[in-house]
């Protein structure tokens, strides 16, 4: 998974909650500058992923929500699994490597240690 689909995956799980309505909020979610949030926004746009629906209630102000159409919703299931794939075989190295480590300790009971 590359960073952009980390980022992707992140931003698609946060619109999932609920509809956001700036890129403000998004950026301060995905804790990123409001520059890459724009980037993020509009590749989700431009996928189809997201789409703006119109909120203002005056002609003079912009106020559109960023929403998870179906096709983001479907996506964002996708990126999940490989999300979590990614995370498991993280924790299976990791779980080795403590293993090992110890092994090389003469530590019988690793758990132990964390109490």
């Amino acid at each position: 998974m590359t960073a952009d689909e980390t980022l992707t995956y992140r931003a698609l799980r946060h619109l999932a909650q609920g509809p956001v309505a700036s890129q403000r909020t998004l950026a301060a979610a995905l804790g990123v500058s409001v520059g890459k949030a724009n980037y993020v926004a509009r590749a989700l746009l431009e996928k189809g992923l997201v789409k703006l629906e119109n909120v203002s209630r005056n002609a003079n102000r912009l106020g559109n929500l960023y929403v998870l159409t179906p096709r983001g919703a479907a996506e964002k299931a996708r990126l999940t699994t490989r999300f979590l794939q990614r995370k498991l075989a993280e924790y299976d190295a990791l779980q080795a490597e403590i293993d090992a480590l110890a092994q090389e300790a003469g530590v019988p009971d690793v758990r132990a240690l964390a109490r």
